[in-house]
């Protein structure tokens, strides 16, 4: 079953990411260990880059050649910690192999009570140099030490750094910024999303400048794989229970993973058992169970016995997440179906499926769930993240809610393949025969160029994350469901999102910001297209929208014509109906205007004289401004009007 795409991505399998330097470093790790030498370094990397592999090679370093004395792994849950275990460096190319004494590995069964006071022996014991525990322990150990310089020259690294947050209610987060101001503790931070927390920035600007940050992009890392070759996103939608309608979006011959919806979520039929046994019924007919493993075997519609793994039910769970951790190859497995289980930390690298019911609120969840497929593995050379989305009926009243769903879903696509695309750099054309400097380098006449080394940061570091924000912003949100022009999203909206999350700059910052943070998502999604003129000579074209533009004759005025979020109402509109599009417009524009009901009542009036006067209905779209908000009082008025009738029945 080959999907049609709403994103698709293709790489070249250069091999590249997962090669070794005579140290035996991957790529990525290589990079971050360039620096080792900093006392405070973020590491942005995808799932399996080896960011795990990244920390040892550095703490080893601080603690040979630095004067580091201790090294603390903190994870957010006791499963990971195994990515922590001894590893063997040295017979790779290494001077040393990373050891841990089992005393001070706390991810293992125990009291947190005990594990607290071990960490706080280890602060001052002469037996061990590594510790490794959960984000839990590492919080609760420091509210009770009295004095933050037990942390002088003691690396702390943090794994899955989104969990932590700068805001008041993360004790983590507090301790952190503690730490780096009263001690002279070395941080590394390390987490495989682009996106902070989806909410509450991880860090301050202030703290966050401190740190040198190694960014690897997941281009990079999927580019250079020896077998993945592409990479897909795409939806289902349905209307119903979403068990009827799992033919249409399981492959049975993929290795997948089932996510399930939260019972709390409107997708849920509130029975998790029910639902799976539903699911087992699509794959085919349950052979049997094998007592020892908890592995079910069930024989799909083409007489292929497959092996399915039950995350959901609490009853036997323990004994199939063993048999998960002792995975050896590709026949061991073929299904998995979980509920909050099989995302973060999870290694099933023979994934080639993710099957999603329901929408995930956190971008930070659904970067975790792709990473479980984005493995490079003998076994695939594609991988496929399919989101299956209920389908709004326009006779349901919580129309606009289930549209808001799609949208978020959707807009979550954009962003990854914003993340999955190659990287491009943006420079001002300054003369007409100006020539790229750098083979991702693009220039755009007109465009601003930084005005000072705060812009210059946020373009280079912080694109991602403010993508993330732009997206979630409700504005933005009922701007691209109601399918505003170009001018109200790039000129209004944006910047509203820029002046927000960044109310330290300038009106001029906040424009050059806006400027790249719009042509970057504009020429991600645009298409390269070669032609050859008559002497044989090779011009490049990007098909950005409905134009199509010489590569030579990028201009910022040009780009900024162009709605950089009209893909988003494009795939939306395609896989909704016009009469349920019509009833999302009508309630958008129904709260675009505060009136109360005496003005309503007087521009109702006015409306239906005007419709005398003219033969037509008022227009949103007129220059007139008492004429635009006659057409939204309307629309209020119908609002109003569904509404009650909803309510009698």
């Amino acid at each position: 079953m080959k999907n049609k795409n709403v994103v698709e991505v293709n790489y070249h399998q250069t091999g590249k990411s997962t090669n070794t330097n005579e140290l035996g470093m991957r790529e990525m790790q290589a990079r971050v260990y360039q620096h080792r030498n900093s006392k405070y370094i973020l590491v942005k990397a995808p799932p399996a880059s080896g960011k795990s592999r990244a920390l040892m090679f550095v703490a080893l370093d601080k603690l040979a050649n630095q004067g580091v004395k201790k090294v603390i792994v903190a994870v957010p849950e006791r499963s990971i910690g195994s990515s922590f275990k001894d590893t063997d460096l040295v017979k790779y190319g290494f001077y040393e192999d990373w050891k841990i004494n089992s005393k001070y590995d706390l991810t293992t069964n125990g009291g947190s009570e005990s594990k607290v006071k071990r960490l706080k022996e280890f602060l001052r014991a002469d037996d061990g140099r590594i510790l490794i525990c959960t984000h839990a322990t590492l919080r609760f150990a420091y509210q009770e030490i009295e004095d933050d310089s037990e942390f002088d020259n003691v690396m702390i690294a943090i794994d899955e750094f989104h969990h932590v947050s700068s805001d008041d209610s993360s004790v983590l987060g507090d301790a952190l910024r503690n730490i780096m101001h009263n001690s002279e503790a070395h941080v590394l931070a390390m987490t495989g999303s682009y996106f902070r927390g989806d909410s509450a920035p991880i860090l301050s600007p202030m703290d966050e400048q401190q740190f040198d940050k190694v960014a690897y992009t997941y281009y990079e890392q999927l580019d250079g794989y020896q077998y993945l070759k592409s990479f897909g996103i795409d939806y289902k939608f349905y209307q119903g229970r979403y068990t009827d309608a799992l033919d249409e979006a399981l492959d049975t011959s993929k290795k997948t993973i089932i996510h399930i919806p939260s019972v709390n979520s409107s997708e849920s039929t509130k029975d998790k058992y029910d639902e799976v046994d539903r699911i087992f019924d699509a794959i085919g007919d349950v052979d049997h169970q094998d007592t020892k493993t908890g592995v079910y075997y069930i024989k799909n519609k083409d007489g292929k016995m497959l092996k399915v793994a039950d995350l959901v039910n609490e009853d036997g769970r323990e004994k199939i997440a063993e048999y998960l951790r002792t995975l050896n190859g590709s026949e061991d497995l073929d299904i998995i179906v979980a509920l909050n289980m099989a995302k973060e930390g999870f290694d099933w690298p023979w994934a080639e499926q993710a099957l999603t019911i329901g929408y995930r609120r956190s971008l930070t969840e659904i970067v975790q769930i792709i990473g479980r497929v984005t493995r490079d593995s003998s076994n695939k050379n594609h991988a496929q993240f399919t989101n299956m989305i209920e389908q709004p009926d326009a006779n349901d009243g919580e129309v606009q809610y289930a549209v808001n769903q799609i949208l978020k879903a959707i807009t979550v696509s954009l962003l990854m393949e914003q993340v999955l695309a190659p990287e491009i750099h943006l420079k001002r054309r300054k003369h007409k025969d100006q020539k790229p400097t750098g083979e991702t380098d693009i220039l755009i006449k007109g465009l601003k160029e930084p005005s000072t080394k705060r812009v210059q940061s946020i373009i280079e570091n912080d694109l991602p994350d403010l993508k993330a924000a732009i997206l979630q912003d409700e504005s933005v949100k009922k701007g691209i469901m109601a399918n505003v022009n170009a001018e109200v999203m790039n000129k209004e909206l944006v910047p509203k999102v820029v002046m927000t999350r960044y109310p330290d700059l300038s009106n001029d910052e906040i424009e050059q910001v806006s400027q790249y943070a719009i042509a970057d998502t504009i020429l991600r999604h645009a298409k390269v297209e070669t032609t050859q003129d008559d002497k044989g000579n090779s011009n490049q074209f990007l098909r950005m929208a409905d134009k199509f533009i010489n590569v030579d004759q990028l201009d910022i005025n040009l780009i900024e014509s162009i709605n950089p979020f009209q893909r988003a109402y494009d795939v939306m509109s395609q896989d909704i109906d016009s009469n349920t599009l019509r009833i999302i417009e009508r309630s958008i524009d129904a709260h675009k205007y505060d009136f109360t009901d005496d003005e309503l009542v007087q521009l109702y009036k006015n409306a239906k004289a005007f419709v005398i006067e003219n033969g037509r209905h008022p227009s949103k779209e007129s220059n007139n401004e008492e004429e635009v908000r006659m057409a939204y009082a309307l629309a209020k008025i119908e609002e109003l009007r569904v509404r009650r009738s909803q309510a009698n029945g």
